[in-house]
């Protein structure tokens, strides 16, 4: 099934597809496990994590065993981390941050560097810096119908920055993703019930089209399979529109 998924090219000369899987709906050690080891033998390639929920040294146990096995090539597979400190304050300017991960592309430690959460300003400014030697390959940011960010992530369209949908479906959620969810807005109830598919992946595809990345959360294989079923069919431009329409610029 991995072959569904499309992927998109970054600055750095990678690929990256388009759908991976979040695992930040996971809190237990052993729960983030068995998802990421049911992901990637049902075709997810694509493995988003970050150190503020400590479960990384899990995710790598779990995906080393399925390499040893030789169930997966680590080649085969985009790991993404992000090092994240967000409730402690630091004087540290970014680009000298953003200096200091160009210096681990050059040693060969990591293939393609980014940030997250980062507005327009803030792209501008590692844009514009002196001595720059890679742009951001990817900006990983919260869109929902109803945080569409189509001011940044055309802005990162136009620069070779790709985008990064997290928490996708926002209060939707994963655990929720039936196509009758109360929790949906109206309008992408009936776009999903006009398609024959959930809310949720609606909300996916129309993250797709967009020409952004989105790496839903899971916490059983019911949710995985879901969400990797939006590559047979394409959302009209009216649907497409409607569910911008609901755009509000909040979570």
């Amino acid at each position: 099934m991995a072959d569904r998924i499309p992927s998109m090219r970054l600055s750095s000369g990678y690929n990256m597809p388009m759908l991976g899987l979040g695992t930040n709906n996971c809190s237990k050690v052993s729960e983030v496990g068995n998802i990421v080891r049911t992901a990637i033998q049902i075709g997810y390639r694509y493995i988003d994590t970050t150190s503020v929920h400590e479960t990384q040294q899990e995710i790598g146990v779990t995906i080393k065993q399925l390499i040893n096995d030789g169930r997966i090539k680590r080649e085969e597979l985009f790991i993404v981390t992000k090092e994240t400190e967000r409730t402690k304050l630091t004087t540290t300017d970014f680009l000298d941050t953003w200096r200091a991960m160009e210096k681990l592309v050059d040693k060969g430690l990591v293939r393609s560097i980014g940030v997250s959460n980062f507005n327009k300003q803030q792209l501008e400014r590692i844009l514009k810096m002196d001595g720059l030697k890679y742009k951001p390959a990817n900006n990983q940011v919260e869109i929902t119908p109803s945080l569409c960010q189509e001011e940044l992530l055309q802005f990162s369209l136009q620069n070779g920055i790709s985008t990064t949908g997290c928490e996708p479906c926002g209060t939707l959620g994963q655990t929720n993703i039936s196509k009758d969810s109360h929790s949906c807005q109206e309008p992408i109830v009936a776009i999903a019930n006009k398609y024959g598919k959930s809310a949720a992946q609606v909300i996916l595809r129309w993250g797709i089209q967009r020409g952004y990345a989105v790496v839903p959360g899971a916490t059983n294989t019911f949710c995985l399979v879901q969400s990797m079923d939006i590559f047979n069919f394409e959302l009209c431009k009216d649907d497409m529109q409607a569910i911008k329409a609901l755009d509000k610029d909040t979570e």
